[in-house]
């Protein structure tokens, strides 16, 4: 398989999707498409574990998209989950049995991660427009709106709704009455109360729907005759009329030559639609073929070519809280430079790690934003949780990691909390980032001298030239401080 090839996978709460392109001078070529009707939400119970039964659904469809990829670098594929494995309490083992089988990571994303690279898919499969445009997303397990103009997204939302969860409780044995379709579209109009103003306020031009839900409503509106393109809100409401006239899946599915696992959440797909546009005055949508798998593709692209959304994120929370740049340009600057000395004897000298230990560096003092006193302990709050495009939760979770511990006690379980195989880089490289911060302590502009750093297991030796820690007695005291530290987690930090 040629190496400009890369792939994306959507973990959906209802579908999975695969996609293999080809990035040609910074274009996208697709070369093949698989889906699979998983419904990985079906499988949570009352407590959100996912049953054994839909993870080995699931497993046995990535088993079959494994075969795929085999051959595509690991840096030119990327594989999200979303809603149901957001929410699943048990979906760490759901992941761990799933990276098994792809021989693969896979990412699970926020609501407004989603949401982004929805708009994104979405934005490169329709044509331009002067203005605003909203763009609606209706998965398995939630729903996504986002306003945006062009390629940037301004407003988005995620809701808990979507044609399996709302399926699920009001059509869960297939039936379609006028008062459980009642039910249901009350549910979407208290998922949206919060939101409607606001967005009504705000305004577009066009709206276009995305993923399966909306492209299944659309077949069957023109099929019937009542929209000749896209959907439009008479059309939504004489097919209200249809289902009630059907009155179970097994006639959809019939009627309309419907998938049976499509005709199953096609009511509670219907009436997330329907309450959007009757809460939101939407009179007509154009439907696209891009979705989030297309988004991760462009955002991939991204990364490949060295334009990574998450570099752009990092600027600009640097420049929006008015972060100290100059203090995290020398602390970046140090810390590359103890990388660029350890990373073959550490293991460290894939990419990811330098991207993890620039980010970190960048943001290490976010948490001066709210105090002085335990800013570390802020900072890690403050990364885990907040909304960061381009960053996947587990990304999140590896920054808000190193950036607890960039300073101050250093136990030998610091990063006990993170998978295996993650927890010892992440230490070495939290040992490299402390030494990058502890170095620049006097945010002095003077350049430090040329520094050595060896390290061998545990070991650390850390050289200055001759006669300059006689010269700066502060840093040697910082030094001994951290070597006492350091040595709590088992580390031995000398210098000279």
């Amino acid at each position: 398989m040629p190496s400009d090839v890369a792939a994306a996978i959507d973990l959906g709460s209802n579908s999975f999707h695969m996609i293999v392109a080809r990035i040609n001078d910074g274009q996208i070529q697709m070369l093949d498409r698989l889906r699979e009707m998983v419904q990985l939400a079906t499988g949570l119970d009352g407590r959100n574990r996912l049953s054994e039964e839909s993870q080995q659904r699931a497993l046995d469809c990535l088993a079959r998209f494994g075969q795929r990829l085999r051959h595509i670098p690991p840096t030119q594929l990327r594989i999200v989950g979303t809603n149901t494995l957001r929410l699943a309490r048990n979906s760490a083992e759901f992941l761990a049995r799933a990276e098994a089988v792809l021989g693969h990571s896979v990412e699970v994303i926020s609501g407004p991660e989603e949401a982004r690279l929805i708009y994104l898919g979405v934005m490169h499969s329709v044509a331009a427009i002067p203005g605003q445009r909203l763009v609606v997303d209706i998965g398995g397990g939630s729903t996504e709106l986002i306003i945006g103009e062009q390629f940037e997204p301004l407003h988005l939302t995620s809701l808990k709704m979507g044609c399996v969860s709302i399926s699920r409780a009001c059509f869960d044995d297939g039936r379609i009455t006028e008062a459980r379709l009642h039910k249901a579209e009350l549910i979407v109009q208290l998922r949206l109360e919060p939101i409607g103003e606001e967005y009504r306020d705000l305004g577009w031009q066009v709206v276009t729907g995305a993923s399966g839900t909306i492209k299944a409503v659309q077949e069957v509106v023109v099929r019937e005759g009542w929209s000749r393109e896209g959907i439009t809100l008479e059309a939504l409401r004489r097919l209200r009329g249809a289902l009630l006239e059907a009155g179970n899946a097994n006639t959809l599915a019939a009627r309309w030559q419907l998938e049976p696992a499509r005709a199953k959440v096609f009511a509670g797909g219907f009436a997330v639609l329907h309450g959007l546009c009757e809460a939101l005055a939407i009179t007509r949508l154009e439907v696209s073929d891009g979705a989030l798998r297309e988004g991760v593709i462009y955002d991939l692209q991204g990364r490949i070519c060295h334009e990574d959304v998450r570099d752009r994120t990092i600027a600009t929370v640097t420049q929006r809280y008015g972060l100290d740049d100059a203090q995290a340009k020398r602390v970046l600057a140090t810390a590359r430079q103890l990388l660029a000395q350890t990373s073959v004897a550490w293991n460290l000298d894939a990419a990811e790690f330098a991207h993890l230990l620039e980010w970190a560096a960048r943001l290490h003092e976010i948490g001066l934003l709210l105090s002085h006193q335990d800013y570390h302990k802020h900072g890690a709050y403050i990364l885990e949780h907040a909304i960061l495009p381009g960053f996947s939760r587990s990304d999140q979770m590896l920054l808000a990691a190193l950036v607890r511990r960039h300073r101050r006690s250093f136990p030998a379980d610091a990063f006990s909390q993170l998978p295996k195989e993650q927890a010892q880089p992440l230490q070495r490289l939290g040992v490299l980032l402390r030494l990058a911060v502890m170095l620049h302590r006097s945010r002095s502009r003077q350049l430090l001298p040329s520094l050595i750093l060896e390290v061998n297991g545990q070991r650390l030796n850390l050289r200055f030239p001759a006669g300059w820690l006689a010269g700066h007695p502060l840093t040697r005291a910082d030094l001994e401080n951290e070597a006492r530290y350091l040595r709590k987690a088992n580390f031995r930090l000398e210098f000279g």
